[in-house]
């Protein structure tokens, strides 16, 4: 197989992650940009370890001019910057005319550039992780188990195992984003309207075998299945450890995660600086969220979907995934946190399959649009799985 240049926007911990997993791959020539010198030294050292040739470029990737220059010699773009950066990330991607997976969370619709991509001859997969992503496509093919769906529901959390106070979380992904779930108003469908609810509410209890007690809460993650999936109700909600809606709520409710900035004085004295609170607060937090040398964690991930059986009764389709970050090994001589395996390998697959042309459609496609192909369907299902990523699925 021809080499493909593949460039990965975003060393952190996911993006890190999938451009030293994707160098792996013998035909693909890897190069990763970040801003952060300390995160490219990281990124190559660890794939150094897995003897995978890759490349880095620093470069500030809020700089469309700069981020154009690095995808120049690319042939598929894999784009993993927090979530503000995302949309013009992607925008600037298609306008190169580079097909890109992308797993950036940010707050607008993406599926608004499929008209440009498709104009460019440009394929994009969008919202290629866990969820969304793996959530949405389970929710289609857990949908076409029943002759008549009408309910979705996906849970979906990535926790340390052992909890620890005050705050009970670790963030395995960028804390700007952790607080944007946090403060993004959540849409949800109910009796076929789409209505918006505050971020943190409607919160429920979860009982899981082997995990114990966790709370869920709305988050805004149905995206893009708001328009592919047609069922009078639909919900997606974050799970974390009993208390932690009430506690966010209250710091979200202080001001601080506020974008809006405010005056306060410098530390010399001389005068005021602008500090924008959200900001302040994801850096102070990033401490504290940050996981440990040797700390284990897991992500949890329910999808479910009610309606009628082929013979009107009403039935549960359900598939839940567990994953539980991994040790170095002999075969695996490097850790990975559960969420950098559960969101990255999603993209990974999807940017194999772009490279051998089984995904090459122009516009701007939802992962949940590529799973009605049962064949593409297949093959994510089978490289989770490959992957060592469990998915149980069961009829209630």
């Amino acid at each position: 197989m021809e080499n493909i240049n593949v460039v990965v926007l975003g060393a952190g911990m996911v993006g890190g992650f999938i451009a030293r997993e994707l160098a792996r791959l013998s035909h693909l020539q890897v190069t990763v940009c970040d801003h952060s010198a300390a995160a490219l030294a990281q990124c190559q050292a660890a794939a150094a370890l897995l003897e995978a040739p890759l490349s880095t470029n620093q470069a500030d990737l809020a700089d469309m001019d700069l981020l154009r220059k690095c995808i120049e010699d690319a042939q598929i773009v894999v784009g993993a910057v927090p979530g503000w950066l995302g949309y013009q990330m992607l925008q600037t991607v298609i306008e190169a005319g580079k097909h890109c997976v992308d797993i950036s969370f940010f707050p607008e619709d993406a599926l608004s550039l499929d008209e440009q991509a498709r104009q460019r001859g440009v394929c994009a997969v969008v919202d290629c992780g866990v969820m969304p992503g793996l959530g949405g496509m389970l929710g289609v093919r857990l949908a076409g188990h029943l002759a008549q769906a009408q309910s979705l529901s996906i849970q979906v959390g990535g926790l340390p195992v052992e909890r620890r106070w005050p705050l009970q979380y670790k963030a395995p992904f960028s804390p700007v984003d952790v607080i944007e779930e946090y403060v993004r108003p959540a849409r949800v469908k109910s009796q076929g309207e789409v209505i918006t609810v505050p971020a943190l509410s409607g919160v429920e209890q979860i009982e899981l075998p082997g995990i114990g007690s966790l709370e869920s809460f709305y988050t805004d993650g149905l995206r893009t299945l708001l328009s592919t999936m047609d069922l009078p109700d639909m919900e997606e909600r974050t799970l974390r450890y009993p208390g932690t809606a009430q506690q966010m709520r209250f710091l979200r409710d202080l001001g601080l995660f506020d974008d809006a900035a405010i005056s306060v004085r410098r530390a010399d004295g001389e005068g005021f600086a602008q500090v924008v609170p959200a900001a302040f607060t994801a850096r102070l937090l990033e401490r504290h969220w940050r996981l440990n040398p040797g700390e284990r964690e897991f992500t949890f991930m329910r999808v479910e979907v009610g309606g009628l059986d082929s013979e009107g009764r009403e039935a549960l389709e359900r598939c839940d995934l567990l994953d539980f970050g991994t040790a170095p090994s002999e075969q695996q001589p490097l850790a990975a946190s559960s969420m950098s395996r559960t969101t990255g390998y999603p993209a990974i697959i999807a940017t194999q399959l772009m490279a051998a042309g089984r995904i090459i459609k122009p516009g701007v496609h939802a992962p949940e649009t590529l799973a009605r192909e049962d064949e593409l369907w297949q093959l994510f299902h089978d490289g989770m799985r490959g992957y060592g990523v469990s998915m149980e699925f069961s009829r209630m």
